[in-house]
This record gives structure tokens, sequence and C-alpha cells, in this order.
């Protein structure tokens, strides 16, 4: 398996720090706020590599966290007369409920910034003794970023002095202009967390660091991890930022393999609250079913920038429904798992850096030679056997394909209404069962006239929306 390495640039074979297993960290979501198209799009893009490792035979332990400490938090929890805990937990729900609705499988761990609290002030202490964090008068905590020589290795950044004084962040207290806060102490009577430094909140960048030590880093172990990944946008400063704090603190970097997924853009501009294009998640779930949201987002490598718009969003639906079509074809057969040469080609293109739209090649080629053999006549059922199997696959390595089919194209019709078709069809059984076909055919245009079409099967009636 290779993987492209945002920070040396070039795409690398995957060769974990102990056989057989992988070790992940993403950086989560900050739960003040709903989740938006580029949550998303990071969590689909870390949800497909986790099934690729797995596929490839790795026991995968993933950690995506939960920043449940932040300042737009207490800023929202304020705001509201609410207690920070009420904020948190209610976006936190909904980020899981998002995420389940474009099938994505929640990580291994999911460690939350309050939680972390006391590894974040051993990081800290660590780096206090070893003279690379300083106390200031204030009562703050900052790394000192020039006591790592390797500062900026990362980002291979070079900071002008334009720059070098906007970081400064109007505090006269920093020995240099990119040090970077690990506690902030609070003076005011807002929400504080006690600490060996004082009344205060952890700084963001530390507690990525902090929860990898504890739950994932190895004793001796020359990375932390296998593989840290986010948005491109993380990789400086906040990821700059982790490294120079686990390499100071520790005996080992923080990740041998650096994954960045590119941004979400709205019509060609990027995704942007300033902007008002940022496109919630829960909204686009109104409009789309979120299977079809999880194989649009998906469908473009994961470093490319995405452009999202509604066009390419229809047509990319329209591909997927060949899956569906497919599926339903072969409805009611029985489950096969067999390995086929498709498996193989699948795996193989997806283990060279997720190459998604080869794998799309390769599963529109199935579906079409599958199509075109059963237009034929015969039986075929060794064809059928295969066929479910690479189904199967498809839904387990890609998450596409696991509803019935007759199901996915009903979405867009109202429960009161759903509730009305499943009543007219069992009335329908009920009249075909006595002979009664007049009162049959009556309900069958009744159905009809729901804009949805019904088919009659072995395993009963099915309807999907015209």
């Amino acid at each position: 398996m290779y993987i492209y390495d945002s920070v040396q640039k070039t795409k690398r074979e995957f060769i974990p720090l102990e056989d057989g297993k992988a070790s992940l960290y993403v950086c989560g979501p900050t739960v003040y706020d709903d989740a938006h198209l580029g949550h998303a799009k990071s969590a689909l893009v870390f949800d497909l590599l986790t099934r690729v490792l797995t596929a490839n035979g790795y026991d995968v332990t993933y950690a995506r966290n939960i920043t449940d400490i932040d300042d737009k938090i207490i800023k929202k929890a304020v705001e509201q007369n609410k207690d920070i805990k009420e904020i948190t937990d209610y976006y936190t729900d909904a980020f899981h409920k998002e995420m389940e609705a474009i099938g994505v499988s929640r990580p291994t761990i999911e460690p939350k910034a309050t939680e972390s609290l006391e590894a974040m002030t051993e990081l800290i202490q660590k780096l206090i003794d070893s003279n690379h964090a300083y106390r200031t008068d204030e009562g703050d905590v900052y790394f000192d970023t020039a006591s790592d020589s390797e500062y900026l290795k990362l980002s291979s950044r070079v900071q002008d002095e334009d720059e070098k004084q906007q970081r400064v962040e109007s505090s006269s207290a920093k020995k240099n202009p990119a040090d970077f806060a690990l506690w902030k102490s609070v003076k005011d009577n807002t929400i504080t967390f006690p600490s060996p430094f004082g009344a205060g909140r952890p700084g963001w960048h530390l507690e990525c660091s902090a929860m990898i030590e504890k739950h994932l880093a190895k004793p001796n172990a020359e990375f932390a991890v296998d593989i840290h990944g986010g948005g491109a946008d993380l990789l400086f400063p906040h990821h700059e930022n982790e490294a120079a704090q686990t390499r100071c603190a520790t005996n080992h970097e923080l990740a041998n393999y650096w994954m960045h997924n590119g941004f979400v853009n709205i019509d060609g501009e990027k995704m942007s609250k300033s902007l008002g294009n940022s496109f919630f998640l829960k909204d686009a779930l109104k409009e789309y079913d979120g299977e079809v949201l999880r194989f649009y987002l998906l469908s473009t490598h994961y470093r490319s920038n995405f452009n999202f718009n509604t066009e390419d969003l229809a047509s990319s639906k329209k591909r997927l429904d060949k899956i569906y079509r497919l599926k339903k074809r072969l409805f009611g057969l029985a489950q096969n798992s067999d390995q086929t040469t498709f498996h193989n080609e699948l795996l193989h293109v997806l283990s060279d850096d997720m190459n998604v739209s080869s794998a799309l090649a390769l599963i529109d080629e199935m579906i079409s030679n599958a199509n075109e053999t059963l237009d034929t006549t015969g039986k075929h059922k060794e064809l059928k056997r295969e066929t479910i199997s690479n189904l199967s696959y498809i839904e387990k390595v890609l998450g596409f394909g696991f509803k019935n089919p007759f199901e996915y194209f009903q979405f867009g019709v109202d429960e009161d209404t759903k509730e009305k078709i499943d009543m007219l069809i069992s009335q329908r059984d009920e009249a075909k069962k006595a002979k009664d076909f007049a009162t049959s055919d009556k309900l069958r245009d009744e159905i009809l006239a729901l804009g949805v079409s019904i088919m009659d099967t072995p395993n009963g009636t099915f309807w999907e929306k015209v």
C-alpha cells in the first residue's frame, strides 16, 4: 500500500510501526456549531483510508478527537446562558448523527479535550522542564519556537518579517513572535479549568499531542503514530505546532506519514462562513440522500480541492444509481463473499494512495459487463454469484450500496406518504390473495398516482419514487 506523504511530498510505501497494525489520528471537530461540508469531506476521506487499511489486513486503531474546550464554545455558552457541556453535547450528538447519515463509522477512540486535561498539563510540564516552554508574569505558558531547531520543517515554511509581526497576537510577553500558547490564563469570571499553572484553558494545538501520547504512543517507538491526518489548512500552524511539542517533550516524532485532504469549494469559491457559503451538512442532508453525498464527496481524489455544485452532484447520483439498479436486478438472491478478480483489482487501485477515480472506473466496467451478460438468455448463475460478491466488496471497502435497493430509490418521499403507500400495498396484497382483481387494480392505480412505481417479486411488492 502506498500513501502520499504531504510533508515529504512524495508517495511512500506504507510500512507500519508494528507488523499487521496501523495507528491513525485525525483532527476532529470543534463542537460549537453544526458540521459543514469540509468536515464531511475530511471524515469521509479518513473513513475510506480506514476501510482500505482494514481490507489490506491491518488491525487499525483510529482516533479522532472532539475539541470541547474552545473560546468559541465558551462565547456561545455565555451568549446563550447555557452550561458549556450542554453546548458541546448538543453539537457532538449532531455531528455523530450526520456522520452516520453519510456512512462514516465511529473511530476506535474518540477522546475529548475535557477528558484529557491531565495529559495536557503533564506535557506542558515536560516542555517547561526541558526549557522548551516558559511561563509569563501573566500566568500564560508559551512554547519557545526558538528552542526547536526543526521548527517549520514540517510545513517547509520560512516566515518573513511581516508574518512574524502578525503572529505577535498583541502579546508583548512572548520571547518570539512565532511562540504559541500551551496554557492561557483567564482572569475574568468565564469558564476556566484548574492546572499547576493557574486557572485557565489549554491551547488548541496542545490537545492533539497530549491525546496521541495518552492513547496511541508506544514507549521507545520512533514515531507516536503511523499516520496523522486532517484538512490541508491544518498543516500550518496546527500540525507544525503539534509536531514541535511532541518532538521536544518526548523521545519520538509525532507521525511517520502525514495526510491532508483538499478544500471544499462551493460553486468555485472557497467555503467560508465570512462569504456566507458555509454549506452545513444538515442542510445538504435535507435535500440529498446521505449515501449520495458520500459518493459525490468521495468521487474525486482526496488531495484535490473539491468544487461542490448541484449539477455535478446530480451526475454523480446517476452513477451511484447504477450500482443500485444492478443490486435490484439481483435482489433476493443468496449473499456471497467469495474472492473474485474484481476484489483484487479494486483493492490494488485503492491501495495506490486511494485512487478513487480508477476504482470508480473499475466499478462502472463491472456493472456494464454484468448488465450486458444478464441481458442475454440464460440463467447466468455463476455471474450472479460473482456480481453479488463484487457488490458486497464495494459496500465493505467504499461504503456504497449498503441499502435495500428499493428503499434507496424512495428518498424524497415524506414519511406520511410512505405509510400510505405501504398501507395500500398491504391492501392490494390482500385483494390479490382473495382474487379480487378489480380492487387490486384500483389500488395499484392509486399507488401509482402517488408518483411511485411498484414491482411484484417473489420476496414481496416493492416500490420506488419515479
